[in-house]
């Protein structure tokens, strides 16, 4: 018997369905009335591990990556912006977009699960760089919404420059992936179940009350 369930959520800051299958979940959490019983630990992936530094047009991306074409991004983006809003998150997409290297994204959300603001700048992250139309690659940037979520300057510049850390947070990533991770975001349930994808709230909802009922 466990008194609380555990979620780590695999997923990556530039990843659309990542912010949309965790508000699917988070409303099922609320709707069960779980808020104080579940606990989340937010899991490195890069879907881009080798974008350079000055990232890459979205449009050119999705062409390249998926070979969508331009009215195929503009349906993809109508799609994902109606369904971020039914759970209250805001898709504003513009012209100029870029898909961005998150690898010091990723070191930053580390440092912060050490101080108990993982969650918090997770969220902001995902804001920033979908609502605000920030470059969540930029040094300065990730600074500014660490601090915003708490988090000390200093100890937040020394945790991006910390090589153990990288090497910790890029070994993590392949552990994932050593165990059949390919795609984000996926929910793993007390470590021993998984859903990869945007699932339903109603389907999270099902998954949360089997687990609930084996709480103490």
């Amino acid at each position: 018997m466990n008194d609380m369930i555990k979620l780590d959520i695999i997923s990556d800051v530039v990843c659309p369905w990542c912010i949309v299958g965790y508000k699917r979940l988070e409303a099922a959490i609320n709707e069960l009335g779980l808020q104080d019983r579940v606990e989340i630990e937010w899991q490195p992936f890069e879907l881009n591990p080798d974008m350079p530094a000055e990232g890459e047009e979205l449009r050119a991306h999705v062409l390249r990556k998926y070979g969508a074409s331009r009215e195929d991004s503009d349906k993809a983006r109508d799609n994902i912006s109606a369904l971020g809003a039914e759970y209250g998150f805001e898709f504003n997409y513009f012209e100029e977009m870029k898909i961005v290297n998150t690898r010091a994204a990723h070191l930053l959300l580390d440092f912060a699960h050490e101080q108990g603001l993982q969650h918090a700048l997770k969220q902001r992250l995902f804001a920033a760089f979908f609502s605000e139309q920030k470059d969540v690659s930029d040094r300065a940037v990730l600074l500014a919404e660490a601090q915003a979520v708490g988090l000390e300057l200093e100890a937040a510049t020394i945790a991006l420059d910390d090589v153990e850390r990288l090497h910790r947070v890029v070994n993590l990533e392949q552990q994932w992936q050593q165990q059949g991770i390919s795609g984000v975001p996926t929910v793993i349930f007390n470590r021993t179940s998984a859903l990869t994808g945007a699932h339903p709230q109603s389907t999270y909802k099902e998954v949360l009350q089997e687990l609930a009922a084996d709480l103490v």
